[in-house]
């Protein structure tokens, strides 16, 4: 039987490193583990669990050395050349890009909404977009219970969803106090001071390429192929997490006390929402924790059966990182 060896591809980057950090939590049972990285990060030193490992640059050959799992964070490029070459070797490979997500073939899962996926793979397992993992946590249970009807995003998100380079452009803001002065890493216009609505590519029909993505992931992972819903994405000048503002209209009527109490006690859900004591979730709240923050809970009186919420999460943890650890946990006990 072949041992539970794990590579983390993309270990250098802001995921890779959260990916490490999570795993250094959870002791999950892995005999072993390699990390691998472009040539430009190869021969690193990574330490991690009380050892040392060098980076390993990353070839068609990588995964001739019997790896049973591997967790990939390095672009979409990266993740259609190589995942399949895993995959063809027995590995099964658990993708953060946005490569194989809308593949029919290849699950894309949440834990806590959809884990009876896992079980239906052919060697590669999607992980989704990081504003749509926080979204689906919350609005699965409500789905279940009251048929949603529509759903409307805005969605309001952390430079660290841009990687490191996005970290740096609001940094050298800060840093400068200032919205020029400096080169842009990231960013078509600087994100210090600034709200931009504008992530990922725009398309054709005038969305952006991660407003698709939440539309068209959330319609997979709910099995609602046919659901209405529209979204706005903007990147806001906050480190980490992200934060949505979300409204949903459904088919039933529904009591409020009966739904708070249906998310409340729903898995990986935190509820905070008590406005006598201005008390709602924060980016603050939810930085280095993996459950989904859900506050403002309030109807919306323009509809006949209509929610308003308010979600917050670690983009880089549950958003990620964590999601795709808790997808290699079931793996590892099934």
């Amino acid at each position: 039987m072949r041992e539970n060896k794990l590579a983390i591809v993309g270990a250098t980057g802001l995921v890779g490193q959260t990916i490490l950090k999570v795993l250094e939590e959870k002791k999950l049972p892995i005999e072993d583990y390699v990390f691998f990285a472009s040539s430009k990060s190869a021969g690193k030193k990574i330490k991690f669990l009380e050892n040392e490992y060098i980076v390993q640059e990353l070839t068609p050959n990588s995964f001739d050395e019997d790896i049973s799992h591997a967790i990939f964070s390095a672009g979409g490029t990266v993740a259609k050349n190589f995942a399949p070459i895993a995959a063809s070797k027995g590995c099964v490979v658990i993708d953060n890009s946005s490569s194989f997500r809308m593949d029919t073939n290849v699950p894309l899962v949440v834990p806590e909404v959809n884990p009876e996926e896992i079980s239906l793979h052919h060697g590669i397992i999607a992980n989704p977009n990081c504003s749509t993992i926080q979204a689906v946590v919350a609005l699965k249970p409500l789905d279940e219970a009251y048929h949603i009807k529509r759903i409307v995003y805005s969605t309001y998100q952390a430079v660290s969803g841009a990687g490191q380079k996005g970290v740096i452009d609001l940094e050298n803001g800060i840093r400068h106090n200032s919205s020029s002065g400096y080169e842009l890493q990231k960013f078509p216009i600087p994100i210090f001071n600034n709200c931009l609505p504008h992530i990922d590519v725009f398309l054709e029909n005038g969305y952006t390429k991660e407003e698709e993505k939440m539309i068209n992931e959330t319609r997979k992972i709910l099995k609602r192929p046919d659901l209405a819903i529209t979204a706005t994405t903007v990147r806001v000048p906050v480190l980490n997490s992200h934060s949505e503002a979300i409204n949903v209209e459904f088919e039933k009527d529904f009591e409020l006390s009966a739904l708070k109490e249906n998310l409340q006690k729903s898995s990986g859900i935190v509820i905070k929402d008590d406005t006598n004591f201005e008390t709602y979730p924060t980016t603050l709240d939810t930085n280095g924790k993996d459950e989904v923050f859900i506050g403002r809970i309030r109807r919306d009186f323009s509809v006949k059966s209509g929610v308003n919420l308010w979600v917050v999460a670690d983009n880089l943890r549950k958003g990620a990182a964590s999601n795709a650890v808790q997808i290699l946990e079931k793996l590892i006990s099934c």
